[in-house]
């Protein structure tokens, strides 16, 4: 018999690069700067008010003061930038900086997972804000758990994993999160959860790799949630071409804002469309957002 954990299949994923990438540059707008990361990708339901494009690209600069949004039609773009961006720093109840957007379509609007930092000291951490229309927030002040959430509902509960690998809950993902197991190792940067049936595909880099390359792991939902198991790691993908720093030396990344191009993927981010997965990540270290497509055999 078979177990209902392995329906899903196993096979990795071929991955193909858009022939239109990158997407998202800094000669995409000015204001964006020079470090783009984060990457946070969704359909736009048609319902939405003020609705800008088929799709929404959330995206950030590692130590910005707001967050910043692309919208197109069609994934392989063209991208524009919605120069006003989603959330001010001022609104954010974090005074240093804020970024790593993770947005989700839900039926009361969209939810926005971010995380900040304090000039302080006071550790970073995540915050939630909400929006009727995907283009302006309102953030509410508590805060949730520590950085870069990648949250998923399911079975009742929101879900978010953290740098580097941690799991929490919460019934209503608007308030603070309860620690649980972590998964993957020490060294993981920023995760993207593709969330299956019977599996969470988890794709994530981490620090240290030479080159810095996106990997995917499963974890398997079975039980208590204290108590899930996962699957040995496996490749996704490298960089190959100029755009993803293919023509800068191999040498171990490091924790961090990058401000200059290196051999790096980072910070994936997946939309899955009628058998199609799509991942988003970082180019070049921090420089860019490309996209890659890949045939799937379910939802």
């Amino acid at each position: 018999m078979t177990d209902p954990a392995d329906e899903d299949g196993t096979a990795m994923p071929t991955f193909t690069r858009l022939a239109t990438n990158p997407l998202i540059t800094p000669d995409s707008s000015p204001r964006i700067g020079t470090n783009i990361n984060g990457p946070s990708l969704l359909r736009v339901p048609e319902h939405v008010p003020g609705r800008l494009g088929a799709y929404y690209l959330y995206f950030a600069h590692h130590t910005g003061t707001y967050l910043r949004l692309a919208f197109a039609d069609d994934l392989a773009g063209p991208w524009h930038v919605h120069e006003p961006g989603v959330l001010d720093l001022g609104e954010s109840f974090f005074d240093n900086h804020l970024a790593s957007p993770d947005v989700h379509v839900t039926p009361e609007g969209f939810r926005l997972y971010y995380h900040g930092a304090y000039n302080d000291g006071r550790p970073q951490a995540t915050r939630v804000a909400t929006s009727p229309d995907g283009l302006h927030f309102t953030a509410l002040e508590p805060e949730l758990g520590p950085a870069y959430f990648r949250a998923f509902r399911r079975d009742g509960y929101w879900y978010a994993l953290a740098m580097p690998g941690h799991l929490y809950r919460s019934p209503s993902g608007l308030e603070p999160f309860e620690p649980g197991p972590r998964f993957l190792t020490e060294s993981v940067r920023h995760t993207a959860i593709w969330h299956r049936e019977h599996t969470l595909e988890v794709f994530y880099t981490e620090i240290g790799d030479a080159p810095e390359r996106i990997k995917r792991a499963r974890i398997h939902p079975r039980g208590d949630w204290r108590e899930w198991t996962e699957d040995e790691p496996e490749e996704v993908l490298e960089p190959e071409t100029a755009y993803e720093g293919a023509d800068r030396p191999a040498r171990p990344s490091v924790i961090g804002q990058i401000d200059e191009r290196a051999r790096e993927l980072r910070d994936p981010a997946v939309l899955y469309e009628n058998g199609t997965l799509y991942l988003a990540y970082s180019i070049a270290g921090e420089a860019g957002i490309a996209l890659a497509r890949a045939t799937v055999d379910s939802p």
